[in-house]
């Protein structure tokens, strides 16, 4: 697997081959600059581009075309009748990983559900396909795995391979109509504010987060609107979702090394070390001394 770095600062970007014909490319800007990334890509290729945080636009046709991506969404990205070449600028303390997969590799990945995917029927196949969605809790949990990884060197390859596959596949574990008839009043965006409002309390608050009617009556929307609006955007039940945040995030706690595992319990509302433990494996499969001395075995 092909590995290239470059670095502008404290801005980086990586760009890894999966096998051939696919790639992830990771950009990083922690500097207090707006910087710019550029790669060419040709029409044979599919592009799928998912903002982790912070804020970035996309320039076409030579800067005559913008099109910003919102914090925590996903943008897809086809067109085979002309080049679609990388022009990313990304915002200070922004992240973006992105996909690039041909459309050969595609249509064999999928050949089988081809009229499950809009742009693999025949009617589609020449047209250009452009399409925003919201990044969901397990699709958000690997892309943070595959920007702060910490492995042994001899299993990078494979721990790639294995997380861009399973991106891929979230990306598509979904309706490809989730929206107006199944949830008509997310159709209204002052809905679709409060919901995403809702995400950003129960993080906020996640050591002791308020209860759902608590959370309904907070953001103005009913209980029954709420936890259906939020399954639709988030794919995900409101305390299903933050468990995995939290998971996630002490996770991210442990790998600094700066908090030992009753301080990052603490710190997600866990009144003892055992409920967090128990926690930690319900969600990885191993306990949190057990992942640190991975950790440290594999440094």
């Amino acid at each position: 697997m092909d590995t290239a770095n470059k670095n502008i600062a404290e801005s980086a970007f990586v760009s890894t081959k999966i096998e051939e014909g696919f790639y992830v490319l990771k950009f990083q800007n922690d500097t207090v600059n707006t910087q710019v990334f550029e790669r060419k890509i040709d029409s044979s290729f599919i592009q799928f581009h998912f903002n982790v945080k912070g804020q970035c636009k996309f320039l076409f046709n030579a800067g005559g075309y913008e099109l910003p991506l919102a914090e925590e969404s996903a943008l897809l990205l086809y067109n085979p009748q002309r080049d679609l070449p990388l022009h990313l600028n990304l915002a200070p303390d922004s992240w973006v990983v992105s996909l690039v997969i041909s459309i050969k590799k595609f249509h064999a990945l999928f050949s089988k559900e081809a009229s499950y995917i809009p742009f693999l029927s025949e009617e589609n196949r020449d047209k250009k396909y452009y399409k925003e969605t919201a990044v969901s809790p397990p699709m958000a949990i690997v892309l943070n795995q595959l920007l702060n990884f910490n492995l042994a060197k001899n299993i990078k390859e494979l721990y790639f391979k294995a997380k861009a596959y399973e991106l891929l596949s979230l990306y598509f574990n979904r309706t490809e109509n989730p929206d107006l008839e199944q949830c008509p009043y997310l159709s209204d965006e002052e809905n679709i504010l409060k919901i995403r409002k809702a995400k950003e309390i129960v993080i906020a608050q996640m050591a002791e987060p308020p209860s759902l009617q608590e959370l309904s009556d907070e953001i103005g929307l009913s209980l029954k609107k709420l936890k259906e609006g939020f399954k639709q955007i988030y794919s995900d039940s409101v305390y299903s979702f933050l468990f995995d945040y939290k998971m996630e995030y002490g996770r991210q706690l442990l790998d600094t090394g700066e908090y030992n595992v009753n301080e990052v319990g603490l710190k997600l509302g866990y009144s003892t070390a055992s409920h967090f433990i128990a926690a930690f494996k319900k969600k990885f499969g191993t306990t949190p001394k057990k992942y640190l001395m991975s950790l440290s075995t594999n440094m």
